[in-house]
């Protein structure tokens, strides 16, 4: 395998290397308190024993990355991230593959970059702050030698246009590669899935935006890969398990073709595109492509009859 400087290369205890070939790269999203109500009680009683099983089902669920995050107001996350990453340092199943640091407090990210095997990604950083803090950081994460997921967000806001996205991202990448002299190969954007099917007129474009951005991202941004939240699109439909995963195989399965390298899923629950129900995909996909006026309507719809049970399916996958 060809391991040169044009590939993201990444490690645990063993290289990921992101080769043409790797197609798609799961980080799995259930070692974050934010994410994972299990994981957060866990965490919060000192069970962490008991949390390093749920880092384990994500590595035999088929996670590539492993996203650590401890951010929770009852919480001393600088201890915490420091705690767990020195025990999946312990075992070997978990510590092979890379880390995904994942905070938005700067002295948990330095915690974690200061214990973390291997090569690791930091998420994330930001133009929030302006272009000086920024950099700084940028800097503190090249002296690591992590790569970096840089979220597309500045003084001005989070992105949430197309034209956002593309501004932002643009900017971020030539203040790494220009001034900081960061890897444009460790460089990783976040564009921001947002919710889809809210009702609301704004957010009808969410998923569209995201996939126009990929492929502006990887067309115009020489090395950079492409992330994000995969949850994120199927917000609306919480209590709704299959509905939700057959949005996040739909959006994923677009996504990748657009460009995007890796998100942050549960791998153990993810279906297969190839397997979502006919009509459901038809409504799902019709809502990811905002294809016509009624499209969050009929998707909206369509869930409250899977959720109540009483949708019956011929042999085709439509509705008997």
């Amino acid at each position: 395998m060809r391991r040169g400087q044009n590939y993201l290369q990444l490690s645990g205890l063993e290289p990921l290397v992101f080769t043409p070939e790797l197609n798609f790269v799961n980080i799995g999203e259930r070692t974050n308190v934010t994410g994972s109500k299990r994981f957060a009680r866990l965490i919060l009683n000192g069970q962490y024993d008991e949390a390093l099983e749920v880092a384990l089902d994500q590595v035999r669920g088929g996670a590539q990355i492993l996203d650590v995050c401890m951010d929770e107001g009852m919480l001393d996350g600088v201890e915490a991230m420091t705690r767990f990453l020195h025990l999946i340092a312990s075992e070997p199943e978990i510590s092979r593959i890379p880390i995904m640091i994942d905070s938005s407090r700067w002295e948990i990210i330095l915690a974690g970059l200061k214990c973390v095997q291997g090569k690791a990604i930091v998420n994330s950083i930001s133009l929030k702050n302006g272009e000086e803090e920024f950099i700084q950081q940028a800097k503190t994460i090249k002296k690591f030698g992590a790569a970096v997921v840089v979220m597309a967000f500045d003084e001005k806001g989070q992105a949430d246009t197309y034209e956002r996205r593309v501004e932002i991202c643009g900017r971020s990448y030539q203040l790494l590669v220009e001034t900081v002299r960061f890897n444009p190969q460790d460089i990783i954007f976040d564009p921001n899935i947002f919710p889809v099917a809210t009702g609301m007129e704004e957010h009808r474009k969410n998923a569209l935006d995201f996939f126009h951005s990929t492929r502006w991202i990887k067309q115009n941004l020489p090395g950079a890969k492409v992330s994000g939240g995969v949850s994120n699109v199927s917000f609306s439909f919480r209590g709704n398990n299959p509905v939700r995963e057959a949005m996040h195989a739909a959006f994923l399965y677009h996504a990748i073709r657009h460009g995007m390298d890796m998100g942050i899923v549960n791998p153990s629950m993810l279906e297969v595109y190839a397997d979502i129900p006919k009509d459901l995909l038809e409504k799902v996909e019709d809502v990811l492509f905002d294809r016509h006026e009624g499209a969050t309507e009929a998707l909206l719809a369509f869930a409250e009859t899977v959720k109540a049970g009483d949708k019956k399916r011929s042999p085709n996958g439509g509705l008997a």
